[in-house]
């Protein structure tokens, strides 16, 4: 039971109807999980508004509200905010005790490589000997224990009630993904991290932002709002990423490869077999928790494959020497780290390869399709799911960055498949959104054969495969089920092409 008036000193109330004074039970938001006693956050949200539902909560026990617009047909105290969800995320912090301010944070945003990353630096951590907590995309950890993820990042008072269970339960480092929607609807606005990551931007998610430039202003308000006392680490090889570090109060560390300007660079790579051996140099000193790490150099042999990975390791790397981790952990982790599923993930190395990536955006089509450039194969042959539910432009620029590197690769031919039986609802392929795809394969003077079903595109591509050669299983929502369809192609007699 927590006093309410305690409660609102966290929060700028504008104005207010029947105010008085209560024990509450709890927060919540959704009018249907209300509980007898709790204070009820009207939030304003994209599709629905909360007020509209003020009254069902009250029916189902709320005892206050805070609202954006007086409710006067309801009884109950109510208490005007300018911005609901701002108001949700203060009161959340404080209800649960201000929990991240007890354990240490790490933000990590990027348009491609947020989960992995994470899931790196974690790993990292963990075989330090730290007790962590991880919320992303997959996932949400506490210790030991996992709930499977709703949100990239959770609504506010879901993520204070995560991070109060981890402290609770000992945890001392937290990594987590931080997406630019989390940004935009403050879900994250009373978490002070102590450390913040910004890897790469590329176009994704414009249709939900307007513009480029307001999905780089979400995206960078996770830099450009950390404090004085916690560290930003930014990718140099990055123009978006690069261009921030001098928009922040935070104390700077930089990586690259192409760059050598930065704190940290990439050196001697070696991508031959698409799992990276590279040279880490120390460029500057930085000092952290209380260890000094001097201008040197260690080597790194990663397990997982992939340029993107090479990235997202240096990311993970800095992140481990700024949270005191020994280089001989940081080398272990990632020689043994399996990754992420469907991040550049090899399914299968035998007469041939296949390799299962996400291919989400010009972003990632380009890290991924540049790997190829550095690896030993054969043939290649690319099967591409056309992206489902998210419109002609997306489609038009990721079917742009196929043509670049297709050109690039001296390929003149792909597979590519509407995925219908293996998509839902909300992913299923428009024949504008294929038709854009065709016009700008057709325009490059790529041909492309055309599948409704993964099974058949996926069986074509086995059928053309020869000893030595390379397959890319590429594609979001349409391409999740790929790894398996191969698999069980693969196993059923005559299917595989090279033998």
């Amino acid at each position: 039971m927590t006093k309410l008036q305690d409660l609102l000193q966290a929060i700028t109330i504008t104005d207010t109807f029947h105010a008085g004074d209560s024990e509450i039970t709890g927060i919540s938001y959704h009018s249907q999980k209300v509980e007898p006693g709790q204070l009820f956050v009207c939030i304003t949200g994209y599709s629905t508004d909360g007020h509209k539902y003020l009254g069902d909560a009250v029916k189902r026990g709320a005892v206050a509200a805070i609202v954006e617009r007086i409710q006067p047909e309801i009884d109950v105290p109510q208490y005007v905010v300018p911005n609901s969800r701002i108001a949700m995320a203060r009161l959340a912090s404080a209800y649960y005790g201000r929990p991240a301010d007890r354990m240490t944070m790490i933000g990590i945003t990027a348009t491609n490589g947020k989960t992995s990353t994470t899931y790196m630096t974690n790993a990292i951590l963990e075989r330090h000997g730290f007790k962590t907590g991880m919320i992303g995309t997959v996932v949400v950890k506490i210790d030991e224990e996992r709930i499977p993820a709703e949100l990239t990042t959770p609504e506010s008072l879901d993520l204070q009630a995560y991070l109060k269970r981890m402290v609770d339960a000992g945890v001392s480092h937290v990594s987590m993904e931080v997406s630019s929607a989390a940004q935009e609807a403050n879900r994250v606005e009373s978490v002070d991290y102590d450390i913040v990551c910004f890897n790469n931007l590329s176009r994704e998610h414009i249709d939900s932002h307007g513009t480029f430039e307001n999905y780089f202003a979400a995206k960078s308000k996770l830099i450009r709002g950390a404090g004085e006392r916690s560290f930003a680490v930014l990718n140099l090889d990055d123009e978006y990423a690069a261009s921030l570090a001098t928009e922040t109060r935070a104390k700077v560390i930089t990586f690259g490869m192409r760059s050598g300007e930065g704190t940290l660079h990439c050196k001697d790579l070696d991508l031959s077999t698409g799992r990276a051996k590279f040279t880490v140099e120390i460029l500057k000193a930085f000092e952290a928790n209380g260890v000094r790490h001097e201008p040197g150099e260690f080597r790194v042999d990663l397990r997982i494959p992939g340029l993107h990975s090479v990235y997202n390791s240096m990311a993970a790397i800095a992140i481990a020497l700024l949270c005191g981790v020994s280089v001989a952990t940081i080398q272990e982790t990632l020689r043994t780290f399996g990754g992420v599923e469907r991040r550049f993930q090899f399914i299968h190395e035998d007469a041939f390869t296949i390799i299962d990536d996400h291919f989400a955006n010009p972003g990632n089509i380009d890290v991924t399709l540049e790997t190829l450039r550095y690896m030993d194969y054969e043939d290649f042959h690319l099967v591409y799911a056309i992206r489902g539910a998210r419109g002609p432009i997306i489609n038009r620029e990721n079917a742009e960055s196929i043509v670049k590197w297709m050109n690039r690769l001296e390929r003149r031919e792909l597979i590519a498949t509407r995925s219908r039986s293996h998509v839902n609802r909300h992913n299923v392929v428009s024949d504008e959104e294929t038709d854009v795809f065709l016009e700008v394969m057709n325009e490059a003077g790529i041909e492309v054969k055309l599948f409704d079903e993964l099974p058949d595109a996926i069986g074509a591509a086995l059928g053309e495969a020869k000893r030595g050669d390379l397959i890319l299983l590429a594609g979001c929502q349409g391409m999740d089920p790929g790894a398996e369809i191969a698999l069980q192609l693969l196993g059923k007699p005559g299917t595989d092409a090279a033998e």
